[in-house]
Formats: C-alpha cells, sequence, structure tokens
C-alpha cells in the first residue's frame, strides 16, 4: 500500500503538488515511485525555463519502463532538484521528501485532486 500524504494535491498522472505561497514543489508519488520500478534516469527542466500546463517537462526512467512527467501548474521553474539527476534511486527512496523533482512559480491553480480522491484513484 502506498503512502498518500493529506497535506499535498496530486494528479491523474501521479504526481504530488505542494503549495508555498506562489511555488508548487513537483514530485511523483510513491505509487508511481513503486509502479516504475529502480529509477535509473531522471531529466528535468532547466531553472528559468517557461512550462505550460499539461506539457512534458521530464522524464523517470526505470528499469522496467520511462515514465513522463506532466507540468501540474504552468509559470517558470525556479528550482531543478540536480539530487535526483545525479542520485535517481533517491525518488524510490524518499518520493515526498528529497526525491521532489521542480519547483515551479505558478501562474494557474492546478487541476489537482485531493489525498481521498488520489487514494480512489488508485484503488486504496
Amino acid at each position: 500500500m502506498s503512502a498518500v500524504p493529506d497535506n499535498l494535491l496530486y494528479t491523474k498522472d501521479h504526481e504530488w503538488i505542494a503549495i508555498e505561497g506562489d511555488i508548487a514543489t513537483v514530485g511523483i508519488t510513491q505509487h508511481a515511485a513503486e509502479a516504475l520500478g529502480d529509477v535509473v534516469f531522471v531529466a528535468l527542466p532547466n531553472v528559468g525555463d517557461s512550462i505550460s500546463h499539461g506539457a512534458i517537462v521530464g522524464e523517470v526512467e526505470s528499469t522496467k519502463s520511462v515514465g513522463e512527467i506532466f507540468a501540474p501548474v504552468a509559470g517558470e521553474v525556479v528550482e531543478a532538484n540536480d539530487a535526483v539527476v545525479s542520485a535517481p534511486d533517491t525518488v524510490n527512496a524518499d518520493p515526498y521528501g528529497a526525491g521532489w523533482l521542480i519547483k515551479v512559480r505558478f501562474s494557474d491553480q492546478p487541476d489537482a485532486l485531493d489525498a481521498a480522491a488520489y487514494k480512489a484513484l488508485i484503488g486504496e
């Protein structure tokens, strides 16, 4: 059973979002990390990149498959987690902590689910 923290928002693409002011921190959920298996490569957008809501902004590659990272908000990338690029297995080990992917100064609200709705989506 995957952890689904109540304090986060979630997308149907299995990303989590933490909102602090006008900054959205984005990562993939534990459910997604477990489905991918051992993550071996992470590609992220560059700081300063403008991203569009729903656009592909990176990828997470595992020993089983490649998953795309979709932008849950539109805005400007203000930070990319270089630590997960250097140590991709961090995404598996701590998806809601050290395994975060990007921080975005957003200009629109995320189309997101609360924890209860996400749990229903993944059948928990």
